[in-house]
């Protein structure tokens, strides 16, 4: 029921901007999730430090049709996304590795030219992981979940560059007790996310 409330969102986003004048095209980069604490601060820090902590990539597909209110757009977004994650059992951090479909759809307004601001919904559904613990696996836990970004960018021609952040809104903590151990598993990201497009 999820993959098909995923799929009626992704066609309306879509047929949304059917009558306006589109753009479209490609776009890719960098993820960094904290579970919870990414910050610019935080995601700086682990710049700095080599990008060892929770470093992830994405890449996929944008469209962009005028929304003939204040000179707003939307911008619906079908990206796959590589990103690390953590689960605890008891008191330890485990690092675990998961992918996911993200459909973010995205009002935003243009300013001076070239830059833009945007925020909207981002729905998600993981498609596959790494986490293993025991006879666990995440088909017990909730893959659908749905998420806020928001952010600025600027764009020079076809080719455009833009820094967000993203926050988990749906509750997909799960916990689990294996042989007296506590394991707590949450699939919501908090991250910064660092874009580059280009326009077809």
């Amino acid at each position: 029921m999820k993959k098909v409330i995923l799929l009626v969102l992704v066609a309306f986003a879509v047929s949304t901007t059917a009558n306006a004048q589109i753009d479209f095209g490609l776009k890719g980069g960098i993820n960094y999730n904290n579970n919870g604490d990414a910050t610019f601060s935080t995601t700086g820090t682990d710049l700095i430090n080599g990008a060892e902590s929770k470093s992830g990539f994405h890449a996929g597909l944008w469209f962009r049709g005028k929304v003939p209110i204040l000179g707003l757009y939307i911008r619906p977004e079908l990206v796959y996304t590589q990103v690390k994650s953590e689960y605890t059992s008891g008191t330890t951090a485990v690092d675990y590795e998961f992918k996911k479909l993200d459909v973010p759809v995205l009002i935003g307004k243009k300013f001076l030219g070239f830059g833009n601001a945007f925020i909207g919904p981002s729905f998600q559904y993981i498609i596959g992981d790494e986490f293993e613990f025991g006879n666990l696996s995440t088909d017990d836990f909730n893959k659908f979940s749905v998420g806020i970004q928001m952010g600025l960018g600027v764009e020079f021609g076809p080719l455009g560059v833009d820094v967000r952040w993203e926050r988990g809104l749906s509750k997909s903590e799960s916990e689990f007790v294996d042989n007296s151990t506590k394991i707590t598993v949450d699939n919501r990201t908090s991250q910064i996310i660092f874009g580059l497009s280009y326009k077809l």
